[in-house]
């Protein structure tokens, strides 16, 4: 998946994990990116899998819940 498709995967995760709201869950998922978070995706695309974006939905939500 694209560095986009995985933000929105991590967002879409993030709602149907933690029952938050969409609103919600993309202001995580947005000041995650702009801590560079996600820095390493855009550099290796490789790394935007599903498997990681269950991973990173875990950690956004946890610290920027």
């Amino acid at each position: 998946m694209t560095y986009e498709e995985h933000l929105d995967e991590v967002t879409t995760l993030i709602v149907e994990k933690y029952d938050v709201e969409d609103d919600a869950a993309i202001q995580m998922v947005m000041r995650a990116q702009a801590d560079d978070f996600f820095s390493g995706h855009d550099d290796d695309p490789s790394i935007c899998t599903l498997d990681r974006a269950h991973v990173d939905a875990k950690a956004v939500f946890a610290k920027y819940r």
